[in-house]
């Protein structure tokens, strides 16, 4: 669910992504009870009929997932680059089937073999520490937020996990409009995951105003995902690395981390904030 409000009461067993279990609980040990788990099953991106990475991922969005990372990681430099997505389940999980424009897909092989290999992490595999940070041109300082608002954007954040409401196993990552209303939002079991689904999203919606807003800390990796597609704000419901922070300054992000209500603390470039 992404883009609109979700309906105030939701079905589980409607939603994508979750299972019925059953669970004793400490206080009754000797009866069972119903309870809910997310999904977390591998999702391979293949791109042109190659498969560059598996990443563990709730079986939701996976079309916005595959644009988020493709923007993300500098496989693409815009939607138009992808001429087709494909969803389909496999043996051991699911592959999502991207179609890359010959252009792009010669740059991605190039890619491919100046590295020694790739994880989830973003970092283990890389051959040189250096290769870690990707080349990042600085952001322009075209965007302002007014801190007032951002209660109550963080108060919709949960209308945008639906799957969390019943697992508690869930981020989100969310679009902020300059007046605090989340106009879409994207959860995932991976805080990665999700931002890269929002990013997608946000590139398919072709949102230029506003901020990001993750429900999770901020590293490195979640700053230059959102410096590689151009968002100049990112709020962290938790605490930022020193190594984000360091990226944020470097790409010109403003960034905000325990953004709580009534709290924020501002990392990078502060000019942008009222």
């Amino acid at each position: 669910m992404k883009g609109t409000t979700p309906d105030s009461v939701i079905n589980p067993q409607q939603l994508a992504g979750i299972n019925s279990v059953q669970v004793w609980k400490k206080e009754d040990l000797q009866h069972a009870q119903p309870d809910w788990l997310a999904d977390e099953v591998p999702v391979a991106l293949v791109y042109n009929g190659i498969s560059h990475v598996v990443m563990m991922a709730s079986p939701k969005d996976l079309e916005a997932f595959a644009i988020g990372f493709s923007l993300s990681e500098g496989i693409i430099d815009a939607p138009q680059d992808i001429f087709g997505i494909d969803v389909v389940d496999s043996c051991h999980g699911i592959e999502v089937q991207v179609e890359l424009s010959s252009r792009r897909f010669m740059a991605l092989k190039a890619q491919r073999r100046a590295m020694a290999g790739r994880t989830g992490c973003g970092v283990c595999g890389v051959e040189q520490l250096a290769e870690i940070g990707k080349p990042i041109a600085p952001l322009p300082f075209s965007q302002t937020f007014d801190l007032q608002h951002l209660d109550q954007a963080l108060s919709q954040l949960r209308a945008f996990q639906p799957l969390g409401e019943y697992t508690g196993c869930t981020h989100a990552a969310a679009w902020i409009m300059p007046d605090g209303q989340l106009i879409g939002g994207c959860e995932d079991v991976g805080r990665h995951v999700a931002l890269d689904k929002l990013l997608g999203y946000r590139s398919q919606q072709q949102w230029t105003q506003g901020a990001a807003l993750v429900s999770s800390r901020a590293s490195y990796e979640m700053v230059q995902k959102s410096a590689m597609c151009g968002v100049e704000i990112l709020f962290a419901v938790s605490a930022a690395t020193r190594l984000a922070v360091e990226v944020a300054q470097r790409s010109n992000l403003t960034l905000i981390g325990f953004s709580k209500p009534g709290r924020a603390t501002v990392y990078t470039h502060p000019q942008r904030l009222i």
